[in-house]
């Protein structure tokens, strides 16, 4: 321990060493009259950063060396900084000699300099960590809109069970700005256009093909499900050249104008679907982010394409399921009748010549069959024809299938509806459908004498009634197994009503179906 420690410091030696700290301090230091604003003194370090000379500097207006923008922070403060006792922190914007901006932090603490008082301004230069924020947070917002649009993208076209390729590239376009973009789907040995963007030559002439030439020309364009990127497509770069030689007589019209090209596969697991090229008439403009993005797209178009593939084979399989259904109905119900028609046509002559009572009880049974025909025949038609079923008033369509039961089996069936009920379409085919279904139950397996089917309609409630008379069953040991029944409750859940089924052996069976409006129409 120094048991004699160093003389203080008079005056003039404290100014002194106070001004070795000024001068040699790494921050700006400025002192500036409170009353002018004008700059009394500067460290070396303040005056490089702004640029000027010592001479310059000093004596300096705030005005010329704070930004506008930032002046009144400066012409405001000195009241602030007295009455605080303390220094005061802001962030400002100064210039340049040349009039050029950059960001500072200001300490800002009042003094008594040569008599008078003013202001020690500490200033530090934080541009580069402004410009490294700013950076960031612009980087943080890009990155945010680009993971939403490919959230909507992704909704969009997942949702789109019909293909829709031109949405593909408009979606596209939302990420990536380019001068034109095509969507190929791979056939056998060729690559077909089934969209364009940017292009409105080659838009009406869609689809064009583009022919490979041969197993290795595919592989190469597929680049083991990468994107190609083609700085140059004029240049001697063998993925140029390659480029230029795929197009082949279409190189005039898809390169003309352009510079860089970029090729996306379109692929699910190992299955090559298609690819989507992208173009743009600058060189060297598309990055190895815009080709993670164009590929992720891809990776949604290649959804959508099988999608829409599985949607086709959908299609075509309900509409041999449909036809296998009609056929079926005209097999049960319409060549039964039409069967039985003819064999009493074939023995009425000779009935009417032994026994005229009985020839005419056989013709009420030969009209009885031909009307049941006739009505299987109309419900059949109108099955055919995708409007009838939803622009038909489901009390007609109730009508006309308690017809086609009465003529089928020879019973009566009474059909009640209090008024006419106007349905969305989805729920008026389900309505249908159950009925359908559960009159064919009826003419299978119930061996009634009576069906009584009653439409309702009782504030936004819809209920459809069927009854029979016949043997029933029981209930409890037999929906849950029983296919027909089952499906019909899919039908009613799907269309969000309630079905519900009572039977005793015996004793019959009823089938409600109740259905009610999320929101009732006003009535004008």
């Amino acid at each position: 321990m120094n048991e004699n420690p160093p003389p203080p410091l008079n005056t003039q030696d404290k100014e002194e060493h106070y001004r070795i700290i000024f001068e040699a301090a790494s921050d700006g230091m400025i002192i500036s009259d409170i009353e002018t604003g004008r700059v009394v003194d500067a460290n070396p370090a303040a005056i490089a950063m702004h640029g000027f000379t010592r001479e310059e500097f000093i004596g300096l207006h705030l005005s010329a060396y704070i930004h506008p923008d930032s002046q009144h922070l400066f012409t405001q403060s000195p009241n602030a900084v007295q009455s605080r006792g303390g220094p005061l922190d802001v962030p400002a914007v100064h210039l340049h000699k040349d009039g050029s901006s950059f960001y500072v932090d200001v300490r800002r603490t009042a003094i008594q300099f040569q008599g008078r008082p003013c202001v020690l301004s500490i200033v530090r230069d934080v541009t580069d960590r402004i410009n490294a924020e700013r950076l960031l947070h612009e980087r943080v917002e890009l990155h945010t809109r680009e993971q939403a649009t490919l959230l909507e993208i992704s909704k969009t076209l997942a949702s789109a069970l019909e293909l829709k390729p031109g949405l593909i590239l408009d979606q596209l376009r939302v990420l990536i700005e380019y001068t034109h973009a095509e969507l190929f789907v791979l056939d056998g040995t060729a690559m077909v256009a089934l969209a364009v963007r940017g292009l409105q030559k080659l838009e009406e002439t869609v689809p064009f093909r583009i022919h490979l030439k041969g197993p290795e020309t595919l592989m190469r364009l597929f680049n083991e499900h990468q994107p190609d990127r083609i700085g140059d497509v004029w240049s001697t770069d063998p993925s140029a050249q390659f480029l230029r030689s795929l197009l082949d007589d279409q190189v005039d019209l898809l390169l003309k104008g352009v510079r860089a090209w970029m090729w996306v596969p379109v692929a699910v697991k190992n299955r090559v679907i298609g690819s989507v090229g992208v173009a743009h008439v600058e060189k060297d403009y598309f990055t190895a982010h815009h080709a993670d993005l164009a590929l992720t797209v891809a990776n949604q178009a290649a959804i959508a394409l099988i999608n829409a593939e599985l949607f086709e084979h959908a299609q075509a399989l309900a509409a041999v399921q449909e036809r296998q259904r009609l056929a079926q109905n005209l097999h049960d119900a319409v060549n039964q009748s039409l069967f039985s028609a003819g064999l009493i046509a074939d023995v009425l002559p000779r009935l009417w010549d032994q026994d005229q009572d009985q020839a005419r009880r056989s013709l009420v049974d030969l009209r009885r069959l031909t009307r049941a025909a006739q009505a299987e025949m109309r419900a059949l038609l109108a099955e055919l024809r995708p409007s009838a079923l939803t622009d038909t008033d489901l009390g007609d369509l109730l009508h006309l299938l308690g017809n086609a039961l009465s003529g089928r089996i020879n019973i009566p069936v009474k059909v009640k509806v209090a008024q006419e009920v106007i349905l969305p379409a989805e729920i008026q085919v389900a309505f249908y459908r159950i009925c359908q279904e559960a009159l064919n139950n009826i003419a299978k397996h119930a061996k009634a004498s009576h069906v009584d089917i009653e439409l309702k309609h009782e504030g936004t409630a819809i209920e459809l009634h069927i009854r029979d008379n016949g043997r029933g069953f029981d209930s409890e040991q037999t929906i849950s197994g029983h296919y027909g029944l089952g499906m019909m409750r899919e039908r009613a859940e799907a269309a969000g009503a309630r079905l519900f089924i009572t039977s005793q052996p015996g004793h019959g069976t009823e089938l409600v179906m109740h259905w009610k409006k999320d929101q009732p129409k006003e009535v004008v």
